[in-house]
């Protein structure tokens, strides 16, 4: 099976590569189509969105396309940044990138006691066929709290904040290995591959 993942992002993609090894899925990226414009991300919710596009780029590529729509939901700011967390810096003229989603988020918890600091990740990803029909959907969602400062440097995005009490660490602690065993996307995508199993695209 020839599978397009729907990212540029780095962290994402090392992410598919390290939970799809051995599938025998061949398989690719944006990164390959430089040229390619992006789908914008006009839905709602993080299912809105990553049926978008895994629908467009399909349609584009003409190919089985994997789309991920993931982000952090914050209690205390009502589910905020949520799908806008790649942005939510930019969005507020505080920056952009990694770095400065973080200092943002810390920013407007600072006066938030840390037993309502709780907060969750969320994954959502969808599979279309080549004609951009949208075959499934799977989602994913792990629990944890945002900490007052970074701890570890692994992963990417939020994770260096947020933290995981049943590990005693933040996701930016975890090794790879332990992180996809509980993560978000870890959860969606093995809910994804029982249900492609199941109807026998992949074998």
């Amino acid at each position: 099976m020839k599978l397009l993942v729907a990212s540029t992002n780095p962290g994402k993609i090392r992410e598919f590569r390290e939970m799809l090894g051995g599938t025998g899925i061949d398989y690719t990226d944006l990164t390959q189509y430089p040229a390619s414009p992006a789908v914008e991300e006009t839905g709602r919710t993080f299912r809105d969105n990553a049926c978008l596009k895994a629908s467009e780029y399909a349609r584009r590529f003409k190919v089985w396309t994997l789309a991920d729509d993931s982000g952090l939901v914050v209690d205390a700011l009502e589910g905020r940044p949520g799908v806008h967390s790649a942005r939510w810096a930019a969005m507020h003229e505080a920056g952009s990138g990694d770095a400065a989603n973080n200092a943002l988020l810390l920013r407007q918890l600072a006066d938030v006691s840390d037993e309502h600091r709780t907060a969750r990740f969320v994954c959502v990803l969808a599979l279309s066929d080549p004609q951009g029909g949208i075959v499934m959907t799977a989602h994913g969602a792990v629990e944890g709290r945002i900490l007052r400062e970074p701890r570890g440097s692994n992963g990417f995005g939020y994770d260096p904040l947020f933290f995981i009490d049943a590990m005693g660490q933040t996701t930016a602690e975890l090794s790879p290995e332990q992180k996809h065993g509980i993560s978000h996307r870890g959860q969606a995508l093995r809910r994804l591959r029982v249900l492609i199993q199941r109807v026998g695209i992949l074998r």
